[in-house]
């Protein structure tokens, strides 16, 4: 999920151990934890899920979840569950054999990491001289066996400047969506501050973002870029009156804690995998319970009241909101203003 907000849905970090070790990395994954979910714990916490009524679709990540042993065993489980399977990721691990077994255990989508069309930049920035090959070689899987595809990328100084090539090979690949995050110092990531993108990076991104969107297919939505609306709209002249208030019925801005939430190894929950602050966890606590009830979630469905700063301002603060998790790493607060924001002062 981008800055959109639909379809709701929870993403699943099922292992924080991965086969990558990518400098980006939110997670730092490398080796599981010792108190990740078990088998049984997991599939309490799907058939909880399952419960609750605005969530239809589960997406398995990590880590990398093909690393986790009952992966398909949990994959078949949440499928009878009565939910849609997705799973995200590296893609290296996926052969013709792997997306068969997949698709027989109910995923329909899958979002696959790129972060350049260029193997040499993709390569460095996941740590392993083979991840493209081996990523294209996932793609090609997948397609083949009828897997909707999504590519997953993170912009940052070290891929800024081939995004063009990379969004060409996404759409000739037929990817429907195209996941364009930004850096966000957490994880691994905060090793490497220096290649997040700044307020004037953050427009640049955004507004190329938007010419490009009218040459392909795919479509392209901003993650950690909630802006971007807002920006739209102020370009076409319909940022006030009426073609605001219908904004505020289609757009979410930044999803975390509203659309969408995120579900750690160990059982955590938190509003999303920037925003790294527990609201409960699915062992200890139902699901429903911490969705409906935890003071982070109340306060983030409730942000035209308990945002602060210049979000707190803003009149985009229902379609926008600023990102939390860049808010958090920075102010130490995931209710303060959007550090990254290039809106017109007048509007904040």
């Amino acid at each position: 999920m981008g800055c959109i907000g639909f379809p709701a849905h929870p993403a699943w970090e099922v292992t924080s151990a991965c086969n990558l070790r990518c400098i980006h990395c939110h997670v730092a994954s490398s080796k599981p934890a010792k108190d990740e979910l078990t088998t049984n714990e997991a599939k309490r916490f799907i058939d909880d899920l399952a419960g609750v009524d605005e969530f239809r679709m589960l997406v398995y990540t990590g880590g990398e979840p093909l690393v986790r042993p009952d992966l398909l065993e949990l994959l078949h489980h949440s499928k009878r569950a009565g939910l849609t399977n997705v799973i995200a990721t590296n893609g290296t691990l996926i052969t013709e054999e792997v997306a068969i077994k997949l698709r027989e255990a109910g995923v329909v989508g899958a979002a696959v990491s790129l972060d350049s069309s260029q193997s040499a930049i993709h390569n460095y920035i996941r740590k392993n001289d083979n991840a493209f090959e081996l990523a294209m070689r996932g793609i090609h899987a997948l397609k083949k066996a009828g897997i909707l595809l999504q590519i997953n990328v993170t912009a940052m100084s070290y891929n800024f400047f081939s995004l063009d090539e990379l969004i060409e090979l996404a759409d000739g690949e037929g990817s429907g969506i195209i996941l364009m995050y930004q850096l966000v110092p957490v994880g691994r990531g905060s090793a490497i501050e220096e290649a997040t993108l700044d307020v004037n990076e953050n427009e640049r991104l955004l507004k190329f973002l938007a010419r490009k969107q009218k040459n392909v297919s795919t479509i392209i939505e901003p993650v950690a870029g909630p802006q971007y609306w807002p920006y739209l709209m102020e370009q076409r002249g319909k940022s006030n009156g009426t073609w605001l208030k219908l904004a505020k019925q289609v757009f979410y801005g930044c999803a975390a804690g509203r659309g969408f939430v995120y579900i750690k190894a160990n059982g955590y929950v938190w509003p999303c995998p920037f925003v790294e602050i527990n609201a409960g966890n699915v062992k200890e606590t139902s699901f429903k319970n911490i969705w409906r009830q935890s003071e982070v979630f109340v306060n983030l469905r409730n942000r035209e009241d308990t945002l602060k700063g210049k979000c707190g301002e803003c009149k985009y603060r229902t379609i926008c909101g600023g990102c939390r998790g860049r808010a958090l790493a920075y102010h130490g607060d995931y209710l303060a203003e959007d550090p990254s924001c290039f809106l017109h002062p007048n509007h904040c």
